[in-house]
Order: C-alpha cells, then structure tokens, then sequence
C-alpha cells in the first residue's frame, strides 16, 4: 500500500516523458519539480540513490567540498571563541594586536570595525574594555597621598 503513491508519481513521471514532454521543460515548472523533489527527498531509497549522482557530478563534488569547507571554517571559529573564553589575556593580546595592525591599514580597519558593529558580542566587549580603561584612567589619576573612602 505504501508504494502505490510512489508508483502512481512514477507513472505519472513516464506519461509525461513518453508524452512528448521534455525532462528539462518539465523541470522547469516549480510545482512539477518540488513534487519530484520531495517524493525523492521523503524516499529512503531514492535519496540514497540521488546522493550518488549527486556525489558522481561535477557539480556535487564541489558542492560537498564547499560544505566541508564551511564545516570546518566553522569549528575553528568555535575553538577560537573557547580559548578566547578560557583565555581572557590570549584574546586581549590579539586584539591588541589587530589594532595595532590596523592603524596603519584602513581597508582593514574599516572592515575590522564592520565586523565588530555586526557583532552583539564583539560590542558588549568592546564596551566592557571601553570601560575598564577609563576606571585605569580614573585610578592613574587620583592622588596617592589622599585615603580612599
């Protein structure tokens, strides 16, 4: 019972082939095509079988190499955000240090300071290194002679 949807789609698919209507034009009709896809996509074996062909194009491979790539890109970025984290001085050394970097480069300054306002973490940092500069400031300040209250 449950392959008769599946092969009524299927012999649906043939018709309209053997009936004169190409693969691609067929294609390109949104609704025919995401009917295609999620019968395929909901198919253990069918998708399966377009994982190979997808692995077997040109296409595929790039497009799995891409991913891996993302992936990968990914968990350095979250190992970054660990040590920093575990780390404070770490990260207070190397942002010291793309400032520094920076000062002489403004294309990387400007991109430097885009990434750092898109970033809700990044600001609340900045804020709280803002802040603790200006209680060193205050302390630098004071009189040594005066008792504190």
């Amino acid at each position: 019972m449950n392959n008769l949807p599946k092969t009524a789609l299927w012999i649906a698919l043939l018709i309209s082939i053997a009936g004169c209507q190409s693969t691609q034009k067929m294609l390109s009709k949104t609704e025919s095509k995401n009917e295609i896809m999620t019968t395929i996509a909901n198919d253990k074996e069918m998708a399966k079988e377009m994982m190979q062909v997808l692995m077997d194009s040109k296409n595929g491979k790039m497009m799995m190499q891409e991913n891996e790539k993302m992936n990968m890109m990914m968990e350095q970025k979250e190992m970054m955000k660990k040590m920093m984290k575990d780390n404070p001085g770490m990260m207070q050394g190397m942002m010291s240090g793309m400032m520094e970097m920076s000062k002489g480069d403004s294309t990387m300054m400007s991109g430097m300071c885009k990434s750092m306002m898109e970033n809700m973490e990044m600001m609340e940092m900045m804020q709280k290194m803002k802040g603790e500069k200006k209680d060193m400031n205050m302390d630098k300040k004071k009189d040594p002679n005066k008792p504190h209250h």
